[in-house]
């Protein structure tokens, strides 16, 4: 019987020949998506646009649902096989839309890479009372892939992949108080608890969607220069976090460990095209491989044993099922 991940039983690299400094490029080589269909979450900026170009260069159709269409033509703007479409994953009635249209066209969905993400942002919630990082970085994740399930399992052969990040590590999910409405709001342990989410949700729909032919990954790109993500942070969260100084310059030995945004995009790319994966599903990557399990104290490398905790997998599906008001029985 296939070994599943729970309690990070399969987290080892698996020797895949990549490293922190490979490149989107160096992971596509010698790969062809011609006749496939990828979806790509904010496919448009930083690691998302270089996910979306590389696919697109391999053959691969590439569908970038984006808030502002305008802005995401001008950015994607000379790459073939890009369809821009418009959705707010702030907003489900959007995502109900996006999802859709795509089911209508009858088109099988081989690729459903879940980048898009928001971080250092202040205390806020959309129209249901959702906690934005947690709305944004992981139930419109939820929502889209669950929208999205009868073309996944049309492809016969499909792969998800949630944009996850080292950042789980700054917090559990907080089942009590996910939308901080009783606890003093931190922005750091809101974007770990929706990280954490992702981890989970990424596991526990492998588990459940490998029947179909579907397996399902989460990673960690790396620390990035050059994205947008840090567009709303204070320079006094830089600071303290220790990555600036007071006149807002990145420290030097920050701006070394930096990757760039094609070797941002590798590990993305690597989920989605390995066929050294192709039996494996349910692990969190980084570096272009299968992470390490992370110290059960303090910050480390890899992940952590908290974000694939099969009752933790399985409760935070219900959460995900009572919150969005969406039954995902997979069937």
């Amino acid at each position: 019987m296939e070994k599943n991940n729970y309690q990070g039983a399969l987290q080892q690299p698996i020797g895949s020949g990549f490293n922190a400094e490979s490149t989107a490029a160096d992971i596509i080589k010698g790969i062809d998506l011609s006749g496939k269909i990828a979806v790509i979450t904010g496919g448009n900026t930083g690691i998302g646009q270089e996910t979306t170009k590389t696919l697109a260069q391999a053959g691969a159709t590439v569908i970038v649902p984006a808030r502002d269409v305008e802005k995401a033509k001008r950015n994607l703007d000379g790459i073939a096989n890009v369809e821009i479409e418009p959705m707010d994953l702030m907003n489900p009635a959007s995502i109900d839309a996006f999802a859709q249209k795509f089911l209508d066209s009858g088109r099988p969905l081989h690729l459903l890479i879940n980048n898009a993400g928001i971080m250092w942002v202040p205390l806020r919630h959309n129209s249901h009372g959702i906690e934005s990082q947690l709305a944004t970085n992981y139930l419109a994740q939820f929502r889209l892939t669950a929208k999205l399930w009868p073309a996944l399992k049309q492809a016969n052969g499909a792969r998800v992949i949630n944009v996850s990040s080292h950042g789980h590590q700054f917090g559990t999910f907080d089942f009590d108080d996910p939308n901080f409405q009783h606890r003093t709001y931190e922005t750091l342990q809101a974007y770990g608890q929706s990280k954490t989410a992702s981890n989970l949700f990424a596991l526990e729909l492998d588990n459940r969607a490998k029947a179909f032919n579907i397996r399902a990954y989460s990673l960690h790109p790396g620390s990035i220069a050059g994205t947008e993500l840090g567009r709303e942070a204070p320079l006094e969260l830089f600071v303290k976090m220790g990555f600036m100084d007071e006149q807002g310059n990145m420290l030097p030995e920050v701006l070394a460990s930096l990757k760039t945004i094609p070797q941002g995009a590798a590990t993305t790319v690597w989920c989605a095209t390995t066929p050294l994966l192709d039996n494996m599903g349910g692990v969190y990557c980084e570096d272009a491989d299968v992470a390490p399990l992370a110290s059960d104290s303090g910050p480390s490398r890899g992940v952590k044993r908290y974000s694939l905790d099969e009752a933790d997998t399985k409760r935070l599906w219900k959460w995900s099922e009572e919150t969005s008001g969406i039954s995902f029985p997979l069937s």
